[in-house]
């Protein structure tokens, strides 16, 4: 089963694909992009993958030049090819090739569909919890576009590492406002309501996050999208992560200090329980 890569349409194995060094994408981050999962071989959420790509690249103003459904037809020829029953499908458009210059050139945009297989985290991660730090937010003021512009995140994710932990949550500076994940969007239990910060420019308006939510409604639990800083992720209850190639992850520790018991929380294991989607 190969990792397959789909480059503006013709179909290739991912190492034999070839993208132009003159493309804005690797010159500027000039694009925006996507990251589906997939369970059993289905894509899940990608109708709402789509929309989210398709805002992005509305502000960005970059015209792709295929329609939807032709990207769809890409995207099942790929995992089709693929054959993975657990596959990450990864999307990114770009402005597209051209001389290296700031202003928009007068070309098509470059579309590239990889799939490649989901691994399973960590031995361990999801029965006991993970540590996650803190980190100043030193990102772009859109964070709700999904930018190829990752170099505070990487940079996040490397100082997590580096301490750890599993993740790192950027909080604003001045406010303390907590944001998100360097890869994920976090949660707190706090007397029994499920909270996560509401949207805005500040972050990224996750598609597994719109969809646990929705699940925690069902499941007749409280919810709550508003302010949090990080004091209130120290005291809270329980504190999660969540993302689309690691579903639910349970933090047991912020900065060195314990979550609630120090132990994945009932909510946590609860709202863990419904993925994979049915």
């Amino acid at each position: 089963m190969p990792d397959v890569a789909c480059l503006n349409g013709q179909f290739s194995s991912l190492a034999q694909a070839r993208v132009s060094v003159n493309d804005r994408g690797f010159m500027f981050g000039d694009g925006v992009y996507e990251v589906v999962r997939t369970y059993g071989g289905i894509p899940f959420g990608l109708d709402h993958h789509l929309d989210r790509l398709e805002r992005s690249l509305k502000e960005v103003r970059i015209s792709p030049t295929w329609t939807r459904n032709g990207l769809i037809s890409w995207v099942e020829q790929a995992v089709a090819r693929a054959d993975y029953a657990d596959a990450k499908i990864y999307m990114q458009v770009t402005r597209g090739v051209a001389p290296r210059d700031h202003v928009f050139p007068k070309v098509p945009p470059t579309t590239l569909i990889t799939v490649t297989e989901i691994h399973p985290l960590p031995d361990g991660l999801r029965e006991n919890g993970a540590a996650l730090i803190t980190t100043p937010d030193i990102r772009w003021g859109r964070c709700d576009i999904k930018s190829l512009n990752l170099l505070p995140n990487v940079m996040a994710r490397q100082a997590a590492l580096e301490a750890g932990a599993f993740e790192a949550i950027f909080i604003e500076h001045g406010t303390g406002n907590v944001r998100e994940g360097a890869g994920s969007n976090v949660f707190a239990v706090i007397d029994g309501t499920v909270v996560t910060p509401d949207l805005g420019p500040h972050l990224l308006a996750g598609i597994t996050r719109a969809h646990l939510l929705e699940v925690a409604n069902s499941l007749g639990l409280p919810t709550a999208e508003r302010t949090l800083n990080a004091d209130d992720l120290y005291a809270a209850d329980e504190v999660f992560l969540t993302g689309t190639t690691i579903d639910v992850v349970a933090a047991v520790q912020i900065d060195g200090r314990a979550v609630g018991k120090g132990v994945p929380g009932p909510v946590t294991r609860q709202l863990a329980a419904a993925f994979p989607p049915g």
